[in-house]
């Protein structure tokens, strides 16, 4: 059998917190041979005492105090805190089936060179604007091909939510990149393909997740996913995956199509019917998804949040990341 920690970044999560945990309570995995950190990043609702209250029930959960408040410090924090055979990162919003880890650790056995194993996503909607978002980005069309939202197939992937790690990958290529504020996951993915080393999505490996209920969250979300994005293709020099420029590639073309209409206003028509192709193509995934009407243009909504607020952060990061070089030290202004 394999030891197993699981890390579970934390701040003020004092709705999902407890339910997180209690997922890992309920798991049918021996507890002699697992551990539990959160690191919390000082939240001031009850967080630490709901975290605090099942550490004491239940002594292979730790609390450790997240100093910077950032997510891959917390991340480093708690993978770094033992050495455990197998390293499972999981988000406080999200709840974990009872074979969660035993479906990784069968997952591993499919292939030596398996770096990281994941699953896909339930999402949980507690109000229609919870559920039109979550319905968003389980569709190809809100995500590409994000296959641990769609949940499409078995199979290769390039990143998965929720990994758990052989504790040889960090071993090998080190941790999560502390400068980042977003896309830490991503990049780190990355790099272990880099090394040598694959990435599986299995099916049966499954997590809830408690989708954010506000478009201004979802905005400020994927805006920052673009940004850091650039930031690590800077950083590695090159495109990591082909799907993130076609955010960019749209809000290229809104931008890009408006003036030319203005100036040429026969141009105006073939703008506005492409436009019109894509919120007939967003409608109609959309209605795939879901039957009321309400929900389908709500859906329609947040794909055309996903796509612009993530092209236009990419957007800006190319502007600041290599027009203007500017320094990741700034990074509280940047992403403002």
């Amino acid at each position: 059998m394999k030891s197993v920690s699981i890390t579970i970044p934390c701040r003020n999560e004092e709705r999902y917190i407890g339910k997180c945990l209690l997922s890992i309570v309920n798991c049918n995995y021996d507890k002699k041979l697992l551990s539990v950190f959160v690191c919390d990043g000082f939240s001031d609702d009850s967080s630490i005492a709901i975290i605090k209250d099942l550490a004491n029930k239940h002594g292979y959960i730790h609390l450790i105090e997240n100093k910077k408040q950032t997510t891959p410090f917390a991340l480093n924090l708690g993978l770094k805190a033992n050495h455990a055979d197998i390293k499972i990162i999981l988000g406080a919003h999200a709840e974990i089936y009872p074979d969660y880890i035993n479906q990784c650790i069968k997952a591993f056995n499919f292939d030596e060179q398996l770096g990281c194993v994941g699953g896909i996503i339930e999402n949980v909607y507690e109000n229609e604007t919870a559920e039109a978002i979550g319905k968003a980005m389980s569709s190809g069309f809100g995500v590409g091909n994000a296959h641990f939202r769609t949940g499409q197939l078995d199979g290769y992937v390039d990143t998965v939510a929720f990994g758990a790690y052989k504790k040889e990958v960090f071993e090998k290529i080190g941790y999560f990149d502390e400068e980042l504020i977003r896309n830490q996951d991503d990049e780190f993915n990355f790099r272990l393909l880099k090394h040598g080393f694959k990435i599986y999505l299995y099916r049966p490996i499954k997590s809830k997740y408690y989708v954010r209920a506000s478009f201004k969250k979802l905005y400020k979300q994927y805006y920052q996913y673009g940004y850091w994005k650039v930031y690590v293709n800077k950083k590695h020099q090159t495109i990591t995956t082909l799907r993130q420029i076609v955010p960019l590639l749209f809000v290229l073309f809104l931008f890009g199509g408006a003036v030319l209409s203005i100036i040429m206003p026969i141009l105006g028509i073939l703008y506005l019917s492409i436009l019109g192709l894509y919120f007939m193509a967003g409608v109609y995934s959309a209605s795939k998804q879901a039957k009321s009407l309400n929900i389908v243009l709500n859906i329609v909504k947040c794909f055309f949040v996903l796509h612009f607020s993530y092209g236009l952060g990419y957007l800006k990061g190319i502007i600041d990341f290599f027009a203007l070089n500017k320094s990741i030290k700034n990074e509280e202004s940047l992403t403002r």
